[in-house]
């Protein structure tokens, strides 16, 4: 099969040809459709100080995607051939104690298929049969293609009261983006978008973003004042993980509101507790990934029901074999959702 593989240790990678991976007693092989780059793939490929210290070559990377199913381990009960499926790439140990007290989202040896096994950006991918998410056919194959990044925004959104809520998104690469969609379909009042480049900012407005700020330029805190009658918001949903972002979200949070953060700090950060935490009366959660899966049912309801439109957040459609052009455009800062193809572009 064709495959992008990250060959050694070092910048870049390869399209090659390679044997269709192996199955198990309980584990799915499913045919590629769509697949989708995240910003994990970017680092991989980069080859940056976070992968050199996680990553073992040879790999092939990839972690989202959907396809079909075309063969089954002897025990599967759960799918069968021609399934539309995509699948929670996280596979948690099952033993651990957050994975016996309902938090495998959090598992203390997790393995990321992907990351630390073989992943999507080929024409096949095994995966374990507890993995699997089907899919209802309605679901585009695009969108099929992403529940793992909108499953982070679904989760980060509706970790606590959103209806009725104004929410500041600081961050819009396309977590940050689908959050938009999200926490307007679950009935945020006002949703304010702060974004340093220039292009995701483009984006932020298509995603009809009630206000787009640049804090680089604007004075953010206090527009966001004006806007909410001298209060700040009631929750901030943190997605890009930089000191600076993180300072200005604890800034425009109002007293007694939520801080949610996504985002990953390359380095830890100083924060002042006093001020923006203890005295303010501020509830801060730390998301990681999906909730299993009460996140991907949420998320599928939401789809079936028409109420997210992520079209703007997918820039480019390109065949696998395109990956490293792929690569040098999310380099570049002007793409969003690269979505990539096996079998080409139709």
């Amino acid at each position: 099969m064709l495959a992008v593989v990250k060959p050694e240790a070092k910048a870049g990678a390869e399209i090659r040809e390679v044997k269709i991976p192996k199955y198990g007693r309980t584990d799915v092989l499913v045919k590629v459709k769509v697949a989708s780059v995240c910003g994990t793939d970017v680092h991989i490929y980069n080859w940056d100080p976070w992968a050199q210290g996680r990553i073992h070559p040879p790999l092939i990377p990839g972690h989202e995607f959907c396809g079909e199913v075309v063969a089954l381990g002897d025990e599967v009960t759960s799918v069968k051939e021609g399934d539309f499926v995509s699948a929670e790439m996280h596979v948690a140990c099952g033993k651990c104690l957050q994975c016996r007290t309902g938090q495998a989202h959090i598992c203390q040896h997790v393995k990321i298929i992907g990351v630390d096994a073989d992943g999507a950006f080929a024409e096949y991918v095994t995966i374990p049969e507890s993995n699997i998410w089907k899919l209802d056919p309605t679901i585009p194959p695009d969108y099929a293609s992403i529940l793992d990044p909108l499953g982070n925004a679904v989760h980060t959104v509706l970790a606590g009261d959103i209806a009725a809520k104004t929410v500041a998104i600081t961050g819009c690469g396309p977590i940050g983006l689908f959050s938009i969609a999200v926490a307007r379909a679950c009935g945020a009042t006002a949703v304010y978008a702060i974004e340093v480049n220039e292009y995701r900012r483009e984006v932020a407005k298509k995603m009809d973003a009630d206000l787009v700020l640049d804090p680089t330029k604007d004075d953010v805190r206090t527009m966001i004042m004006d806007h909410t009658g001298g209060t700040g918001v009631d929750v901030v949903l943190e997605m890009a993980g930089h000191k600076d972002a993180i300072k200005l979200g604890f800034d425009v949070l109002r007293r007694g509101g939520r801080m949610s953060l996504l985002g990953i700090p390359s380095r830890p950060v100083e924060l002042d507790l006093a001020n923006d935490i203890i005295f303010k009366g501020a509830l801060v959660q730390g998301i990681n990934g999906r909730k299993m899966y009460e996140t991907w049912y949420q998320m599928t309801a939401l789809l079936k029901a028409g109420k997210l439109n992520l079209h703007p957040v997918i820039t480019d459609r390109m065949a696998m074999r395109d990956f490293s052009k792929g690569m040098e455009k999310l380099n570049s800062g002007k793409a969003s959702k690269i979505l990539l193809y096996p079998q080409g572009v139709k």
